[in-house]
């Protein structure tokens, strides 16, 4: 992989793991374009080391609630610890915690489903299976479909204040959609916050701080094993990669965010059912591989 290379899988990356339309799905196809000339481990080790960039992205950008979800989690499971909690149970009561330490709890319990079955199906996820442009297109499509649904059975009232475990386990579960290539974890997530209730902007930033867990150690466990999978000097050029992906991908954060408040999700829905169609037609027609 050239540096060149490189960078524009870190352009594809930034522009594509927030904004709901598959980061894979685009990686593989322009991997494709490129002609990388990588296997199916190599390239997924190449993918998950980019994302790192991506995931530093929603480290800079939601800095301030890290900041407060950590600290408010830290400091009020200590005060339970001491029996100390009669001053805080006023903001909620019967909790025993603050909104943030509870949203700490929520990142935590969302990030149980996809740590165990990405364990569980670690070959299948390394392998040709999530390369497939049949099963990439066909779910652009589903998700897409699904998307659409959400926008119209939500309520879309209910705002980072009032996320509850419901909201936790079902975003949680939806994130494991994204072990399939083509559902997009940005996507999925988003789409489950909607059928939830969620405003598109809670729904959008609560799949944002739930990724960082799953992509950090998506990540970092690639990272150990590509620097055995992936040729020389391939490292070195990962690195530009990486850092293009999280500047693109800050970009695309601040972007969706602010799309969100005041539009549906309805154009990249379209664009979903377009590339899928798309690549279903060249498929059927022979113009391209499923591999």
């Amino acid at each position: 992989m050239s540096l060149l290379q490189a960078i524009l899988l870190g352009i594809v990356q930034g522009l594509t793991e927030f904004i709901p339309i598959s980061s894979t799905a685009h990686l593989v196809l322009a991997s494709r374009a490129m002609n990388l000339g990588l296997s199916s481990e190599q390239l997924t080790a190449s993918i998950a080391v980019i994302q790192l960039g991506t995931l530093i992205a929603v480290f800079f950008y939601f800095a301030g609630d890290i900041w407060n979800i950590t600290g408010a989690f830290v400091r009020d499971h200590l005060r339970l610890l001491r029996g100390r909690h009669d001053d805080f149970n006023r903001t909620i009561p019967g909790s025993g915690l603050s909104h943030e330490a509870r949203l700490g709890w929520l990142v935590i319990i969302g990030s149980i489903p996809i740590a165990i079955l990405g364990l569980l199906f670690k070959k299948q996820i390394e392998g040709a299976f999530t390369k497939n442009l049949w099963v990439i297109a066909t779910m652009m499509i589903v998700v897409a479909l699904l998307l659409a649904v959400a926008e119209a059975v939500g309520k879309q009232r209910r705002r980072m204040q009032e996320l509850g475990v419901k909201d936790g386990l079902a975003v949680g579960f939806a994130q494991c959609l994204a072990l399939i290539p083509g559902s997009s974890r940005s996507g999925s997530t988003i789409m489950a916050g909607l059928f939830a209730g969620e405003t598109r902007e809670t729904a959008a930033r609560f799949s944002f701080l739930l990724s960082m867990p799953a992509v950090a150690a998506s990540g970092l466990l690639e990272l150990k094993e590509a620097l055995h999978k992936l040729p020389h000097g391939s490292i070195a050029t990962l690195a530009a990669g990486t850092i293009v992906a999280g500047v693109v991908g800050y970009a695309s954060i601040w972007f969706l965010l602010r799309y969100l408040r005041t539009h549906s999700t309805g154009v990249f829905i379209g664009y979903r059912l377009i590339v899928g169609v798309a690549i279903l037609i060249m498929l059927l027609g022979g113009r391209i591989s499923p591999l």
